[in-house]
């Protein structure tokens, strides 16, 4: 009898700014320091968060039914894999989306190696990498929003499709509706950029990246080249690995990806370390193990792909 779902946040301020990384850290400080962390380890917090929320990422990409998300506020990080993987991402004028995770020692997951590497030219990639915040007209252009309804029509959206004739195609009527209700939502700045992204992002190596950014002669890219200085070494390279990788492969084998390289920052130092930063002592200056690209090891980077065999995220259907 369920015709199509809708998810929304609570109050004006966010649809949904994130996971709960605080729980998460603070279980796996604890299970290090017992030297009990095994990674991918059922009855874990760092193992069972991110499986578990995996799977819903998964479920949300599967539904069949149309999948109404209004997306009208910050949608940071896991906020994001509630959102993107569904039928219909509404926008409004609070909407502010990001990825953030390479300034907490993490990489762009909840399917962010699905999506991201699909976006148009290198957008996924810098966004992924700068964790660069964008609003409704950048996020219908890139494709994250398939619809801009006004913050002041949101209300309208739910009573219309309470009021709907569900008896067509379901998508169908949810997309009438959400049209019904649509609004201009002016210039995309960032997809008016998106050459000189792509000329800067299409280098070979994060190093050449960094630098191609840095002497673009755009102050936009210089300025983000700089604020990559304080972000994870490790996070970066991690990142543009996951991104190219996950351009090539189904949902079910980037999640499946994703999962292990959780379990590797989870066993890691730089996600402690980022939220320590960010969220515990708030000194804002992380000190990274390794503390720049030249110290990263390619071979480390690689190892965090590995199977987790028997803890490895599986799906049975």
């Amino acid at each position: 009898g369920v015709k199509a779902v809708v998810i929304r946040g609570e109050g004006e301020k966010a649809f949904c700014a994130g996971g709960d990384v605080r729980a998460v850290w603070e279980a796996g400080r604890e299970a290090k320091a017992a030297g009990s962390l095994v990674p991918g380890r059922p009855g874990q917090l760092t193992a069972d968060f991110f499986r578990e929320e995996y799977k819903l990422n998964r479920q949300i990409f599967r539904f069949p039914k149309p999948y109404i998300a209004l997306i009208d506020g910050i949608t940071m990080g896991g906020g994001v894999g509630l959102s993107v993987h569904g039928s219909h991402r509404v926008a409004g004028d609070r909407t502010m989306i990001a990825m953030p995770e390479t300034a907490i020692g993490l990489f762009p997951d909840v399917g962010g190696g699905y999506f991201l590497p699909r976006l148009p030219g290198k957008t996924g990639l810098f966004l992924a990498l700068t964790g660069e915040r964008v609003k409704a007209a950048d996020a219908l252009a890139l494709g994250i929003a398939t619809h801009y309804v006004p913050s002041e029509r949101q209300e309208l959206i739910l009573e219309q499709l309470v009021a709907a004739d569900w008896s067509e195609e379901p998508r169908t009527v949810a997309d009438s509706v959400l049209s019904g209700l649509a609004g201009t939502p002016g210039e995309a700045s960032l997809m008016a950029r998106q050459g000189e992204i792509d000329a800067a992002c299409g280098a070979a190596t994060l190093e050449e990246i960094l630098a191609a950014m840095a002497a673009s002669g755009s102050d936009f890219l210089a300025e983000r080249a700089e604020r990559l200085g304080g972000f994870s070494p490790t996070s970066m390279k991690l990142t543009l690995e996951q991104l190219r990788r996950g351009g090539e492969l189904d949902f079910d084998a980037c999640m499946t990806m994703e999962y292990r390289l959780s379990q590797a920052c989870m066993a890691g130092e730089d996600f402690y370390e980022g939220l320590r930063a960010l969220l515990v002592d708030k000194d804002k200056n992380p000190k990274w193990s390794p503390a720049s690209l030249a110290e990263v090891d390619d071979a480390e980077i690689e190892a965090m792909f590995a199977p987790l065999g028997e803890h490895d995220l599986g799906f049975t259907d």
